[in-house]
């Protein structure tokens, strides 16, 4: 057995699943953002390279490279799907941020920094706490976050993905 071709082989697959993968990530995000024609269009390329993939693996399996190299690729596909969602970043995060004394500075410094919120007063567990909500763009998210901390390191805080409907403040 000649070793190059069958290690290039489960290469090839590894490399082809992780391509696989990573495009059913992007399917499924275009698809929970609504964007029907992306959605469409990372599907076929996506089914595409997977036929051929599981072609190659089905006509060959006794050839434990091509099985590993599935196996392999489709494990690195999952997190390089992530990573790239990550990158992209997508749609809207509702930031709910409780403070027992600073939520007056919180809402003033968000509100300097161009982001929209709601300030309402709340009783917590040891007395009155003021809870901000504030939906942002997801890749604000991490700029967002900074600035609560610098305002008040101790706010508690909790973060959901949200869909933009209608009306409201919906920054850019």
């Amino acid at each position: 057995m000649d070793l190059i071709p069958f290690f290039l082989a489960g290469l090839l697959i590894f490399a082809f699943r992780v391509i696989d993968v990573a495009l059913y990530s992007m399917r499924l995000l275009m698809v929970l953002q609504r964007r029907k024609l992306l959605a469409w269009v990372f599907g076929f390329f996506q089914a595409a390279v997977y036929i051929s993939v599981v072609r190659s693996v089905i006509l060959n399996i006794g050839e434990w490279n091509r099985v590993v190299g599935y196996a392999a690729g489709f494990a690195t596909g999952v997190v390089v799907g992530m990573l790239i969602e990550s990158r992209i970043a997508l749609g809207y995060t509702r930031l709910r941020i409780i403070s027992p004394r600073l939520g007056d500075r919180i809402a003033e410094v968000l509100r300097e920094g161009g982001y929209g919120l709601t300030e309402i007063p709340a009783q917590g567990m040891e007395g009155m706490v003021t809870q901000i909500n504030c939906t942002v763009p997801r890749r604000q998210t991490t700029r967002v976050l900074e600035i609560v901390e610098g305002a008040d390191p101790e706010a508690f805080i909790t973060a959901e993905s949200v869909r933009a409907l209608q009306r409201g403040f919906w920054p850019k």
